[in-house]
């Protein structure tokens, strides 16, 4: 038998020990740096945070904060990132952040527990609360006139799961995305809808007949709507977490509000007149990237 050479055999372990160690997986900011691209997540008809514009191009509320963002790490790198816009749902939005396929998702995501045990949030940038649009000739008053009802939501929002919580003896109906809920309240395949406020007076803001629907006077959970990021980057959180308190602070935040909810805005110049909120404003004046579940 030949001997082997001790060099041959470090050699070999040095081997085995390269295809057993897993690989130390990228960052998200590391990833950024090395390609000089990053990809933003919009949704198609989240107005007015998020949604297209007649050419096709992401528009919104949450779409401006993210330029912002972006434009602060371009001023970290010393150079400009090349920015892809990337379509989003209710149903994978989470997915695609935490598989690294999407590093900013600028939508209309709430920020709560289970979710942050997938991805992380910055700074919230609205806060809303649960409610029922219906259709001004339904005779629906009140939460109790829903029972037995159909009702429809997202698929993959928030109002799916509290659904199950607060109306058992009604009917629900899932669609893929708000324009396609709304469609069906319309059509009255759907007694109601249940959404975000703000997203249900926007959607009868930009419809031909806004007086046709009317939200319910019932308020459910209070949510808190952030930027959501991947989970296991502190370094990009902080970044993006920096970037928006300066936002705050500096008053950009609140200039984009008052141009998306109190003015005229795409498509057709609808004006949500929507003011900020008091649980908003007292949020900004100490603002934080921690949920209050």
């Amino acid at each position: 038998m030949h001997r082997r050479h001790p060099l041959h055999l470090g050699l070999c372990a040095l081997m085995l020990l390269a295809v057993t160690l897993p690989a130390i997986a990228e960052t998200t900011w590391q990833r950024v740096a090395r390609t000089g691209n990053i990809v933003i997540g919009y949704r198609e008809s989240s107005i007015p945070f998020s949604y297209l514009d007649a050419q096709g191009r992401p528009q919104g509320y949450a779409i401006d904060l993210c330029r912002h963002l972006v434009d602060a790490l371009n001023k970290r790198l010393g150079r400009e990132l090349r920015r892809e816009y990337r379509p989003v749902t209710s149903a994978n939005r989470i997915d695609l952040v935490a598989s690294g396929q999407v590093d900013l998702e600028c939508g209309s995501t709430t920020n709560n527990a289970e979710r942050r045990k997938q991805v992380a949030f910055t700074v919230p940038h609205f806060i809303s609360a649960i409610r029922f649009m219906v259709r001004a000739d339904s005779g629906l008053r009140k939460h109790a006139d829903l029972s037995r009802a159909a009702i429809v939501t997202t698929r993959g929002s928030t109002a799916e799961k509290l659904f199950r919580e607060i109306d058992p003896a009604a009917r629900l109906l899932l669609a893929p995305d708000h324009a396609a809920a709304f469609a069906m309240l319309a059509a009255g395949q759907a007694d109601a809808f249940m959404m975000d406020d703000i997203l249900l007076a926007s959607l009868r803001a930009a419809s031909k007949n806004p007086d046709d629907y009317r939200l319910l006077d019932n308020t459910y959970r209070i949510e808190q709507l952030a930027i959501m990021l991947g989970k296991d980057d502190p370094e990009f959180k902080a970044i993006i977490d920096g970037e928006m308190k300066r936002l705050i602070a500096g008053g950009e935040l609140q200039r984009a509000y008052r141009t998306w909810f109190e003015q005229p805005i795409p498509p057709g110049g609808i004006n949500l007149r929507w003011p900020m909120s008091f649980l908003l404003r007292d949020s900004l004046r100490f603002p934080s990237a921690t949920a209050a579940d």
